[in-house]
């Protein structure tokens, strides 16, 4: 890694981002997600996706990821200048002088000289990517209350038969009123030309100067797209690591699949979702089953053939009340099979803002808030834990402190009142919809709900 010996976080960030501009990035020039059955892209998580242009691709397949608005933001950090699209990480920098935005957790796994290299260099010149992201289709069997039609079928499914959800007001409603078709441009089986352009990127040159691949979805373990690029690895000797976002909910006879193909990848990575247990993730995740899902994390883990597993927890207003225990029970997991079985990370949600942490009102915060300090007291020496995962704690601590950060959760976002108002308006649509029960689900949370 790129880090000195005993170097911290912020250590490194002075050394090698800030001595360049207060807000250079290595992620916009290195690394992107591309969602191809949109033909939208982004540099990171963080930033809203745009739409890739096909007439720059059909003579440039490097297009996919080198388009004229992330130029246009690499000139703006060539400057010093904050791109707007990434105010998530500037939101966490201004905290406090040492807060440590994803912007350094994006950059440090380049080399340094690589680094130097992008930022000397003019910033409408195509860079080749060296970690992608990337999804084939929005097929999904899952629905969970945070996502959304651009995202999974299901949700689709939900919207054509139920309809758009009504009434919500804020920021975050056009989440849910429409099928979103625009994420979705091409039929299945259907030709469809950011497809096409990929593949031929990826065998020109894509392959040689990638260090990894991830492919996301939907569920991509769904996706034909997906095994085509499986198969490519189990008969290619490379050093390039392969990794999948998965939910893990898909059949038995697909769990069989990738137990083998985890076999005979040399550094296949699996990243999984999930921050709370039991009814509560059911709840949240809709479509999961707790019980399925925890078998199918014991089956890949007791192979020993992945050279790591990732757990992705997307921390939302109704997780708080289980995330400790979650925390706990990931612990559980690494005393069996090591430090980074899984490795752990906390995003905040920011989309749809009324599901933000921050729409809590302060003394249920402050409840969580406590817990959560706690947490990070008793296990801040743990050896089970990265110094990457303690600091993703101490940020969310940072971030639900009730008395020092502003309710709201982001600078575009809907007042309070209105993010609640939603709150509320959803969760009674989604309990009629899907057959849950929110009050029920989480009596912490109840007596506050019942009142909005």
């Amino acid at each position: 890694m790129p880090k000195l010996p005993n170097e911290t976080d912020y250590e490194y960030r002075q050394r090698v981002l800030d001595t360049k501009s207060d807000s250079f990035c290595g992620a916009k020039y290195f690394n992107a997600t591309i969602w191809l059955g949109s033909g939208q892209t982004t540099s990171c998580h963080h930033p809203l996706p745009h739409q890739v242009s096909l007439d720059e691709i059909a003579v440039n397949p490097k297009a996919l990821h080198n388009t004229c608005q992330k130029k246009a933001e690499r000139a703006l950090m060539k400057q010093g200048d904050r791109p707007e699209g990434c105010n998530y990480c500037w939101t966490i920098e201004d905290l406090k002088f040492d807060a440590i935005s994803d912007r350094v957790y994006k950059s440090v796994i380049y080399s340094d000289d690589d680094l130097e290299a992008v930022f000397e260099a003019p910033a409408e010149q195509d860079f080749d990517l060296q970690t992608l992201e990337i999804s084939f289709d929005r097929t999904c069997q899952f629905a969970c209350s945070y996502c959304n039609p651009a995202f999974s079928s299901t949700w689709v499914k939900d919207i054509e038969t139920n309809g758009a959800y009504t009434d919500l007001v804020s920021d975050g409603r056009n989440h849910f009123t429409h099928t979103h078709p625009s994420s979705q441009l091409y039929k299945y089986g259907e030709q469809n030309p950011y497809v096409d352009a990929f593949f031929k990127w990826w065998a020109s040159d894509l392959h040689r100067s990638l260090k990894e691949l991830r492919i996301t979805g939907g569920e991509p373990l769904m996706s034909g797209h997906t095994w085509k690029v499986i198969e490519w690895f189990k008969s290619n000797k490379t050093n390039m690591k392969f990794a999948l976002n998965s939910n893990l909910g898909v059949s038995p006879d697909r769990i069989q699949q990738l137990l083998k193909a985890s076999k005979l990848i040399k550094h296949f990575h699996l990243y999984t979702s999930n921050e709370s247990t039991g009814a509560y993730a059911e709840y949240i995740r809709d479509g999961l089953s707790w019980k399925d899902w925890v078998s199918n994390v014991g089956m890949l883990l007791k192979t020993k053939s992945l050279e790591g597993f990732h757990m992705m927890c997307t921390i939302n207003a109704l997780c708080l009340v289980d995330l400790v225990h979650f925390l706990n029970w990931c612990l559980d997991i690494k005393s069996l099979y090591g430090r980074d079985f899984p490795t752990i990370s906390l995003n905040i949600l920011r989309f749809p803002s009324f599901q933000s942490v921050l729409v809590l009102p302060p003394e249920i915060r402050n409840t969580y808030w406590l817990q959560l300090s706690e947490w990070y007291e008793i296990n801040k020496d743990n050896a089970l834990l990265h110094q990457f995962e303690l600091n993703q704690v101490r940020r969310l601590i940072d971030y639900i402190d009730p008395t020092a950060f502003p309710a709201k959760p982001h600078c575009g976002s809907s007042d309070i009142d209105t993010l609640r108002s939603d709150f509320k308006k959803f969760y009674i649509q989604y309990d009629l919809r899907r057959g849950k029960d929110f009050a029920a689900t989480f009596p912490q949370l109840a007596d506050w709900y019942n009142s909005l």
